[in-house]
């Protein structure tokens, strides 16, 4: 059996469909019905990770976070149906590391889940260089070329290509790379945000209307487009 996922929802369905799938890709399922029971888990099991619905009774999602991180640096990803900016910002806030909302594709939660394990693990050493297709970027010469020519790009613009050139073919959400940012100092809103996605792709797209790198994902965010050999 591979790793504990905690399934902490108070519908049962959910936690059927959840612990099903999961199962089926080799995970280890526990499941609570609130936060009381979903602490008692975290601290007789130690799962490798938390699905984490927020409206519950006894002791709803938020309230269950916020005393998890008093004890645990667990990974969470929140899953619910408030998709409200203030939501998201709450529960990144309270220590959550992901978040999606309901309804949900289970392709697209195994993805996130994963990503999220993934960064969990023990650091190795980071990359100096990403490269997709014709575009590479060298985080210690701070230097992005395109076909081996230098493109200059301001500091901002670099940090949102390296953000989307993490996780190629992936969608970013909006919200969650205005958080990645506001780490880094940028202090702008999502609308702001357009502004310079606008002026990334003019630096590097050969044609606007039909791109090749970032593509918007109406609604939800940015990737940056897997290249196909």
């Amino acid at each position: 059996m591979g790793r504990k996922i905690l399934v902490v929802d108070d519908t049962k369905n959910v936690q059927v469909l959840l612990s099903d799938f999961l199962s089926n890709q080799d995970f280890e399922v526990l499941t609570a019905s609130d936060g009381r029971k979903a602490l008692d888990a975290v601290r007789q099991s130690s799962p490798d990770l938390i699905l984490l619905d927020i409206m519950m009774p006894n002791m709803d999602g938020y309230q269950f976070i916020t005393q998890l991180r008093r004890e645990s640096n667990i990974p969470v990803i929140m899953i619910t149906a408030k998709q409200q900016e203030a939501d998201i910002i709450r529960g990144f806030d309270l220590g959550a590391d992901d978040y999606i909302t309901k309804p949900f594709r289970l392709r697209e939660l195994l993805v996130r889940l994963r990503a999220v394990l993934r960064r969990a693990a023990p650091k190795e050493p980071i990359a100096q260089c990403l490269s997709i297709g014709d575009i590479s970027l060298d985080r210690g010469k701070h230097e992005v070329r395109k076909q081996n020519q230098v493109v200059d790009l301001t500091p901002l613009e670099f940090q949102i290509l390296e953000i989307l050139m993490q996780s190629p073919g992936q969608v970013v959400q909006r919200a969650v790379l205005s958080m990645r940012l506001v780490e880094n100092g940028y202090t702008g809103s999502e609308s702001t945000l357009k502004i310079h996605i606008h002026n990334l792709r003019e630096k590097l797209e050969d044609d606007l209307n039909e791109p090749r790198y970032i593509e918007t994902v109406f609604g939800v965010g940015y990737r940056f487009m897997e290249m196909v050999e």
